[in-house]
């Protein structure tokens, strides 16, 4: 299952970052992240809620970019 987010995030750099964070979470099988439009498309594992892994998704993006937000 794919869903798109709109997230706020400052330079494309920190959302390249975010989008290697979103990859590396647990339950993520594929992410990207547009700068431009300001959306990040997470595709999810079989089986997962999409939810509870966008709160893990929304943490590592933290340690990334302290100040970014993404809207689910």
């Amino acid at each position: 299952m794919k869903k798109t987010y709109k997230i706020d995030v400052d330079c494309a750099n920190c959302a390249n970052k975010m989008e290697e964070a979103a990859k590396h979470t647990a339950g993520v099988k594929d992410a990207t992240v547009n700068f431009m439009t300001l959306k990040m498309i997470v595709e999810f594992e079989e089986g997962q809620e999409p939810k509870a892994v966008m709160q893990n998704v929304l943490k590592n993006c933290k340690k990334v970019e302290d100040d970014c937000e993404i809207f689910f």
